[in-house]
């Protein structure tokens, strides 16, 4: 027993990798059953939440900012390499992976009765896609992840969506494909213009900022439209609300909840670890991203009736605190960028679950078609309201950790004092300033949308609707218990990750500084 241990611990990572890519050869094998498929899904599912668990419970470090767990195998010579790590940033995103994977399983059981095997199968394909991003510090194997992770998301959308399932799956596939040729062209030319030959990440960080600036800045902005491609942002947003209607609801769980982070750990990971001259040139361009973000999606939430749309256009908005956070540079808008990134994925998969609820029971979406539903499903009610107070940033929820320290490390950023105005505040605080009317306009829509939904006048055809199953509850609660004990005592989560992202600002602005 003592050697199996002591083997997973230093076969950590490609254990975690490899147990997905097993688990769904073994559901091709399995009875055609949704019953039988499920529950060898969860148990895998829980396999890979235990295995994450004892990785950073075990020997795990979280005050030591170099790479740990690292494994390098050899691949295509020494060029490309199988070289998989993990520090603070990374792990934290494969325990959000870990966590949203067995309830997303959970909750696919009344979509998965079509193609079960199939349907189950693409779910660990896409599992392992999104954890090798977040593990891979081969910039060849981040991309091959990073592709990867179209085919499975393709097929769910286009075989269990909704009416145009085919368009909104073909729009992902679109956007999503340009955001790979992209990064790939900026792999390409970081390789041949370091002269580093190799693909390692850690090798290539050195490199990077020592490039010729016009070098710098072509990379910088082919990984930068990739990763707000995304993540996503403004002008390239509109695939996602047309993929989230379309989505069956557990798939839009797991697109807003961990595949959305995808690119704000690569903003992270490779446009800060790699050119931080650059992200602080185009600093307040990036804070006014996030600005326009922030405030434009808000206002799309507003004038929404399906509310899919107004959850979808919702994590646009959100998004845009992670761009503002990043635009700081400073540790304090670094760690509410990645814990915003962290709740915004419990919040807006509860959210999405939540409104699956009662999609499945009345088959509409439009807020215009309820009214009074609190009388007919009450724990329905008590759940949305929870979830409704986390994502308007209600302060003792996660929500309102992230925002308060995005807004403290933006508003405070010595970055944007080299923007003055003939105002008190600079232009990056006025950016900052204006990104505060979200909160106003998110407190507004999520209101009136559960004021729509909830209360008023109530609308009888409903009144033989049934409140949630067992099975609902487990997955909505799991999701806010974890909203409530983050949002309650925080440094249990940023404790894993702020020594990291702290490393990374002071790498940045050292690098920035010595030029």
């Amino acid at each position: 027993m003592e050697k199996l241990i002591e083997f997973f611990l230093h076969h950590s990572l490609s254990t975690i990798l490899i147990v997905p890519l097993f688990a769904a050869v073994i559901i091709a094998f399995l009875p055609n059953k949704e019953s039988v498929c499920g529950i060898v899904s969860l148990i895998f599912s829980l396999d890979i939440l235990l295995d994450v668990l004892v990785v950073i419970f075990s020997k795990f470090d979280p005050n030591l900012t170099a790479l740990q767990y690292v494994e390098n195998y050899r691949w295509f010579g020494d060029t490309i390499r199988i070289k998989l790590a993990c520090d603070g940033l990374s792990i934290s995103m494969v325990l959000l992976m870990a966590i949203s994977l067995p309830v997303t399983i959970i909750a696919s059981q009344p979509i998965a009765k079509n193609k079960p095997k199939l349907y189950y199968s693409m779910l660990m394909i896409l599992t392992t896609s999104v954890l090798g991003v977040f593990l891979a510090q081969d910039l060849f194997l981040f991309f091959l992840f990073w592709e990867l992770e179209l085919a499975p998301m393709y097929f769910l959308i286009a075989i269990w969506g909704g009416p145009n399932k085919d368009y909104a799956a073909l729009k992902f596939l679109i956007y999503t494909f340009t955001a790979g040729v992209c990064m790939f062209a900026a792999v390409l030319l970081l390789f041949f213009s370091s002269g580093a030959n190799t693909f390692d990440m850690e090798v290539l960080t050195r490199y990077g900022s020592n490039l010729p600036h016009h070098f710098q800045l072509i990379c910088f902005l082919l990984f930068f439209v990739c990763f707000i491609i995304k993540l996503p942002s403004f002008p390239f947003h509109t695939w996602l609300p047309d993929a989230h209607v379309e989505a069956p609801t557990p798939v839009s769980m797991l697109l807003a909840g961990i595949l959305l982070k995808m690119g704000g750990y690569g903003i992270y990971r490779i446009c800060v670890g790699f050119f931080p001259h650059v992200l602080s040139e185009l600093a307040l361009w990036i804070a006014i991203l996030a600005a326009v973000n922030i405030i434009g999606a808000a206002v799309a939430c507003l004038v929404q009736d399906d509310m899919k749309r107004i959850i979808a256009y919702s994590s646009v908005s959100h998004m845009g605190f992670v761009l503002l956070g990043v635009a700081s540079l400073t540790p304090a808008g670094f760690s509410g960028g990645i814990f915003q990134m962290f709740s915004h994925g419990l919040i807006s998969a509860a959210l999405f679950m939540l409104v699956g609820t009662l999609y499945e029971r009345t088959h509409t979406r439009q807020i215009s078609d309820y009214g009074g539903m609190t009388k007919y499903m009450p724990k329905c009610f008590y759940l949305f309201t929870l979830a409704t107070m986390a994502n308007l940033a209600l302060p003792a929820l996660s929500g309102f950790v992230g925002e308060s320290l995005v807004f403290y490390g933006a508003f405070s950023s010595e970055l944007f004092k080299q923007f003055p105005t003939k105002l008190y505040f600079n232009f990056g605080q006025i950016c900052v300033l204006f990104s505060a009317l979200g909160v106003i306009l998110t407190a507004g829509y999520m209101l009136w949308l559960l004021q729509r939904v909830f209360m008023g006048p109530e609308n009888t055809k409903w009144s033989k609707l049934t409140d949630l199953r067992t099975s609902e509850i487990v997955v909505l609660g799991s999701l806010l218990a974890l909203v409530v004990v983050w949002g309650v005592y925080p440094v249990s989560l940023s404790n894993l990750y702020e020594p990291s992202s702290s490393a990374l600002v002071e790498f940045a602005k050292k690098a920035t500084s010595s030029l």
